[in-house]
């Protein structure tokens, strides 16, 4: 083989592995395109928030008392996608059966479109021993939603 003939030579790539080439972006280009014109790219942003929760009931078996949830770390979350739903046992003829709503409905001074943030808490009021609550994270749009954390009453 000559010196002068490898300079002389200008072909780069073969023909074959350039149109696979061209061909394999053209089909990663295509699903992508076709991922977001057919809504698929809006899910991808309405994933689970990664957020850590606690609860504190204080009361004694038997009687009410106040629950106390707080954020504990992780990513913050709007106020209005996170809810307190639950049962609150069966203590009192006047007790409420169920209780369920926005973070902000328990937490004093938050809003609707206030962040919650690690270390903010809120308190759901009477809540009996043998009681069952959990914190939802549910998309604005409403259609998707998690259990971000459970608790159960010393007597449930």
């Amino acid at each position: 083989m000559q010196l002068n003939q490898l300079f002389a030579d200008d072909d780069a790539v073969s023909p074959v592995i350039g149109v696979i080439l061209m061909v394999a972006i053209t089909v990663i280009l295509a699903a992508v395109i076709a991922t977001f014109v057919l809504g698929l790219g809006d899910q991808v942003s309405n994933t689970t928030p990664q957020a850590s929760f606690s609860f504190e009931w204080n009361g004694e078996a038997g009687n009410e008392a106040p629950l106390e949830i707080t954020h504990d770390g992780g990513e913050t979350i709007q106020a209005q996608n996170l809810y307190v739903r639950g049962s609150d046992g069966t203590y009192g003829a006047g007790s409420p059966a169920n209780f369920g709503d926005t973070w902000d409905t328990y937490a004093t001074g938050v809003g609707a479109t206030s962040d919650v943030q690690a270390g903010m808490s809120a308190s759901v009021a009477a809540v009996d021993s043998d009681a069952e609550a959990r914190i939802v994270w549910q998309s604005s749009a409403g259609d998707s939603s998690s259990t971000l954390k459970e608790w159960t009453g010393p007597t449930a």
